[in-house]
């Protein structure tokens, strides 16, 4: 059994977290068999405090620690067991895992997510720098081009302007000095 988990999650104070866990198993979830567990730890070292398992139904052990605010929002038929945590607090930080064993799976699987408690939403990115460099660059670049356009055409029109002065200086070359066509046979 695999499960797939946010290894991080970064949540803003008061917001509402959807602690995704999904799974994927080679067996249908038979609801009479199936068991899940889901855990918090304040820290790596700190013991497990169970707050919602699946046995037949969920059950939710409304931990002190967070009173209503878990709701299971997954659907384990469509192999999903997340949780919502409504209404985060600092406090909240801290290691939450779901266990998840589905028999005839004979083994366990285990996802964990490091709950992060942001105080403040991060400063948004001004991006006005780049776009000034982007648009100097890509004018910049414009006028190259239309510069070597430019002198591509005038070179063109020097190139034709030397041909056709050749070829009026061979024609020249076919009339005597009166402009009167030269004959062979003089």
């Amino acid at each position: 059994m695999e499960v797939t988990v946010p290894t991080t999650l970064n949540v803003l104070n008061g917001s509402d977290a959807r602690l995704a866990c999904t799974f994927n198993s080679c067996y249908t979830v038979n609801h009479k068999h199936f068991s899940l567990n889901w855990t918090y730890q304040e820290c790596s070292n700190c013991s497990e405090e169970m707050f919602l398992q699946f046995r037949m139904k969920i059950i939710n052990l409304k931990l002190e620690r967070f009173r209503d605010r878990v709701e299971f929002s997954g659907n384990p038929s469509k192999y999903d067991v997340s949780v919502t945590l409504r209404n985060v607090q600092p406090e909240d930080e801290g290691l939450y895992s779901c266990y998840i064993l589905n028999p005839p799976d004979r083994h366990r699987g285990h996802g964990r997510i490091q709950l992060r408690v942001l105080m403040e939403e991060p400063p948004e990115r001004d991006s006005t720098v780049a776009v000034v460099v982007g648009a100097s660059v890509g004018g910049l670049l414009a006028v190259v081009i239309l510069v070597l356009m430019v002198v591509k055409c005038v070179r063109r029109k020097k190139e034709q302007k030397l041909s056709t002065d050749d070829l009026k200086t061979e024609e020249e070359g076919k009339t005597d000095g009166e402009g009167h066509a030269e004959d062979g046979a003089k």
